[in-house]
Parts: C-alpha cells; sequence; structure tokens
C-alpha cells in the first residue's frame, strides 16, 4: 500500500448524491449537498494492496468519481470550477458502517469511522480536458470478478460543477485537493482475500488485492 503523493490539503466528499444509496442505507434524500472532510492520513493509493481494519467491525467500499482540483477556488462560478478540474479519478470512501451507525445514533462525529489511516484509496488520475464528459461519466468495481457496484455521474442529485461551486462557497480549495462526489448503490463489506478492480468508461483504472491490518 503505497502512501499518496499528491499535495493534498484535504479530501471533501459528498454523502448521499445517488438516490438509490440513501435509499438502501435509509437515509432521506437531501435538498443540498451533505458535505463532510476526511483527513490527508487517509490517503493512499491504490496500487496493489489495501489495508483495512481487522477489529472495528464491517468495513464497507463506497466508490466515487474522484475530482483532482489544480487551482485555488473560492466562491467559484462554472467556468471557475470547469478550468480548476486538474483530473478525474476514482476513489474509494472506506467506511467502518457498525462504528458509523453507533456514532450516528449518538449524534456525534463520524470521523472514526471514515478517517482512519488508509480509508481512502485514490486510483492514478486521468488528465481533465473537453473529450471527458462529467456528466456522462460510467463507473463500476468488480469484487471478485463480479460487478459489487456500478454507476454514472448522470444520477447524481447534484452534478460536478455544481458540487466544486458549492463546496467552494463554504471551503477554500486548493491544488491538490480531492472532491469525492458521492457513491451509487451497492455499498458491502470487504473481506481479506478480495480482489477488486475499478473500471472507468468500462475500462480497469486500479486492482488490488484486500487484507486486514
Amino acid at each position: 500500500m503505497g502512501q499518496y503523493q499528491w499535495p493534498t490539503s484535504k479530501i471533501v466528499c459528498v454523502g448521499r448524491n445517488y438516490a438509490a444509496h440513501a435509499k438502501e442505507l435509509n437515509n432521506p434524500i437531501p435538498k443540498e449537498p451533505l458535505l463532510f472532510i476526511k483527513s490527508t492520513n487517509t490517503l493512499v493509493d491504490l496500487d496493489g494492496q489495501i489495508s483495512i481494519p481487522n477489529n472495528q467491525g464491517e468495513c464497507q467500499h463506497e466508490l466515487e468519481i474522484a475530482i483532482l482540483i489544480g487551482q485555488p477556488l473560492k466562491n467559484s462560478d462554472y467556468s471557475e470550477s470547469l478550468v480548476a478540474i486538474e483530473g478525474v479519478g476514482l476513489a474509494l470512501d472506506l467506511t467502518l458502517r457498525e462504528l458509523q451507525s453507533d456514532l450516528k445514533s449518538k449524534g456525534q462525529p463520524w470521523e472514526k469511522a471514515k478517517s482512519f489511516d488508509g480509508a481512502c484509496p485514490v486510483s492514478g488520475f486521468i488528465s481533465f480536458d473537453e473529450s471527458i464528459n462529467l456528466s456522462g461519466i460510467q463507473f463500476g468495481l468488480l469484487k471478485n470478478g463480479d460487478y459489487a457496484q456500478q454507476g454514472n455521474s448522470k444520477e447524481m442529485l447534484f452534478d460536478i460543477l455544481g458540487l466544486i461551486q458549492q463546496i467552494s462557497t463554504h471551503f477554500s480549495l486548493y491544488p491538490g485537493d480531492i472532491i469525492l462526489t458521492g457513491t451509487p448503490k451497492g455499498v458491502a463489506s470487504l473481506n481479506s482475500g478480495d480482489k477488486i478492480c475499478l473500471e472507468f468508461q468500462q475500462q480497469p483504472i486500479a486492482r488490488a488485492t484486500i487484507q486486514y491490518d
């Protein structure tokens, strides 16, 4: 499991951005983006092995389109948001689901369930240009040869450029920052020995084997 190399100050995540995922976890569909932040200790390369905790309950995969920011942004408009996209890739928002449910039931923050070491494996980024249609990115996760998650950015409740604009009104974004844009339905447990493959536009972009810490 390699250390992630981008000079990232934060990972801004979007919760419940696909209606089917919100429903599968019995969560209400949000009327505006639900934002939270993963700390930089979560970042690792999706480069062959992913380590997950062995003694903190169920660890689930949440596959997400990742946007790499290349320019400073604050209160950005549509054009500024578009120009600021440096690259597009995929990431896993790993979640200790039982711990998260317990924290939520007590009205406590989610960091223990979302920001443990290695909780955000990220693929390499594809340089962004006009050939990438942000409203039609197809992506998927195969686990042990079978699709576990599949999605398309056209299914998002809040589109990518709208998210960047919304996020930049709350948090200044800096070069190297990453936005995770939400997960489609199909989140499920990972176990040691699982082999996963992430697909971007139906092409493999990263492969890894799961192991316990």
